[in-house]
């Protein structure tokens, strides 16, 4: 079944949990603040990014507790679109969890993650994978067997404690913390990319769909 055929029945869903992203700028992604009005530190962005999914349905399907590992190239300006991405879902999910989670990170299920729709031009595919996210102390590690393998620790700040840009408008979420990482190895869909020390995003999300 085609994703537009799937796309036609609108089904409720909601996402509660976290998500770490990597990308190749040189300093915090100015995507954040500028909602892709600015460009990438780079020129064109490069990234993957893991999500745990801590609570979620898609329709009567529970989807908490599984884990998406994504990786997304963007050609310049973020709202300009012509993006490529490729999913990868956790392995652990039911046929009725993974159908569920393709529509929503291809943007088919709309809400949060409608925007996929509208500015991927390319989805280079999904498959089954070993998608494990894990935390320790501060760290937030992503592995996706040799394909993903991903570290990243908030920038301290005063005192300390960590970096937040409150309050944005940023599609993810409104409170990004601002990280790096120690790790940042994509072997994928012919990328070689090894985004060590390079910017990273943590935040928190509530996401949900069709509206």
């Amino acid at each position: 079944m085609s994703l537009d055929t799937m796309a036609k029945v609108e089904t409720p869903w909601a996402i509660k949990g976290e998500l770490i992203l990597n990308c190749n700028c040189t300093v915090f992604c100015p995507c954040v603040v500028s909602l892709g009005k600015h460009a990438p530190t780079e020129g064109y962005c490069q990234a993957w990014a893991g999500i745990r999914i801590d609570s979620g349905h898609f329709g009567d399907e529970d989807i908490g507790g599984l884990n998406v590992g994504l990786v997304l190239e963007i050609p310049g300006y973020m709202g300009r679109g012509n993006w490529k991405a490729a999913a990868y879902i956790d392995e652990r999910a039911s046929e009725a969890a993974y159908d569920g989670l393709l529509k929503i990170f291809s943007g088919q299920a709309k809400g949060t993650t409608g925007l996929f729709k509208v500015l991927v031009s390319e989805f280079l595919g999904a498959e089954r994978a070993p998608v494990e996210f894990t935390t320790e102390g501060n760290a937030r590690r992503l592995m996706v067997g040799k394909t993903i393998q991903g570290e990243v620790v908030p920038v301290p700040g005063h005192k300390g404690e960590d970096i937040v840009v409150t309050n944005t408008e940023y599609w993810m979420g409104p409170d990004i913390t601002v990280a790096t990482a120690t790790q940042g190895r994509v072997r994928a869909h012919g990328r070689v990319w090894d985004f060590d020390g390079r910017s990273a995003e943590i935040c928190q999300i509530d996401w949900h769909g069709p509206r």
